[in-house]
């Protein structure tokens, strides 16, 4: 049996001790803040997504460092397959486009400790990419 769910791409970015959220306008998570991302295209692959997401929701440009894994959305329908990538935008500041209300850097304490409405798995992506940025590759 196919796996029936839309694949989509998160953009998550970290910038010292603060990480990149948007505060979605559009269901399932209107109103909740979460990491840039949507829907792959035709032909694309998740790096590519997940680059082109953050640019229409944030105007940040960035580049996929690492892949931190599958999140499974299964609380709506149809569900949801979201694959994060760890990204670097090194420079600019956000600001919101698309279906993004807001865009902001977040405290990353304030994340992990899900002191913010957000959707879920933020917080667990959160802190799942900051391992990722202190643990040195061998």
């Amino acid at each position: 049996m196919s796996d029936t769910r839309i694949r989509a791409a998160l953009a998550v970015v970290i910038r010292g001790e603060a990480v990149l959220l948007v505060r979605r306008a559009n269901r399932p998570d209107a109103g909740l803040w979460g990491f840039p991302g949507g829907k792959l295209e035709a032909g694309e692959t998740v790096a590519e997504a997940a680059i082109r997401e953050l640019a229409e929701e944030t105007g940040l440009t960035g580049t996929v460092r690492a892949s931190l894994g599958t999140v499974f959305v299964d609380h709506v329908t149809p569900g949801y397959r979201l694959d994060a990538m760890l990204c670097d935008a090194p420079r600019g500041e956000p600001v919101a486009a698309d279906d993004a209300e807001e865009a902001a850097w977040m405290p990353l304490a304030d994340v992990i400790d899900r002191a913010i409405p957000m959707s879920r798995d933020v917080d667990t992506l959160a802190a799942k990419a900051l391992e990722a940025i202190r643990t040195p590759r061998l």
